[in-house]
């Protein structure tokens, strides 16, 4: 009868034993779940905000022969004018 107390006192602890283990990687598992989910969310953002500036693009492209684009364009980034402007910079 003695042998039987040990045993299931060695088989309470082995049991015991597994329980922790599956607790702790289940916890463990948790934490890689929710950091893989905040890296998905990122990735998300970043696929939306390319797509965004792909259809920008796009439009561009598609809109390239446009002459108030191109008069855009030349102002803002080239900087030219119009014969008879005066341009005026400011220095501090």
């Amino acid at each position: 009868m003695a042998r039987t107390e040990k045993a299931g006192i060695l088989t309470k602890l082995v049991v015991l034993a597994l329980l922790i283990y599956l607790a702790t990687s289940l916890l463990n598992l948790r934490s890689q779940i929710t950091s893989v989910q905040t890296e998905r969310d990122a990735l998300k953002q970043q696929v939306e905000l390319q797509n965004q500036r792909n259809a920008e693009l796009a439009d561009a492209v598609a809109n390239s022969d446009d002459p108030e684009r191109i008069y855009s364009a030349a102002r803002e980034k080239l900087g030219l004018v119009e014969p008879g402007e005066k341009v005026f910079v400011f220095t501090n």
